[in-house]
């Protein structure tokens, strides 16, 4: 009975200064390190113009055809079809 309620005053006491430890500050001799303003994002360089057709390209869907591929959609296809609108979202489902 003593070694149950010793080993329960260890484990409380342990977990008690365990939970009272704060993160060590720096030493005040030490200074932080400065860092540098990072740069700002450098813009794409594109030679497209407002109102000018967009060149083309394919992108690949989320779409399984019959042959079990999956379906690519070229902007070409649509043309004199149907109205096509792009949108770009920079950075869209990144990271950063």
């Amino acid at each position: 009975m003593i070694k149950i309620v010793f080993s329960l005053v260890v484990i409380l006491f342990a977990a008690a200064s365990l939970a009272a430890q704060q993160p060590s500050a720096p030493a005040p001799t030490q200074t932080p390190a400065v860092k540098a303003p990072a740069a700002p994002p450098v813009a794409p360089h594109t030679n497209l113009k407002v109102g000018q057709a967009a060149p083309d390209f394919t992108l690949p869907s989320t779409i399984v055809g019959a042959d079990g591929r999956g379906v690519r959609y070229k902007l070409s296809d649509f043309k004199g079809k149907k109205n096509v609108v792009l949108a770009f979202y920079v950075f869209a489902f990144t990271g950063g």
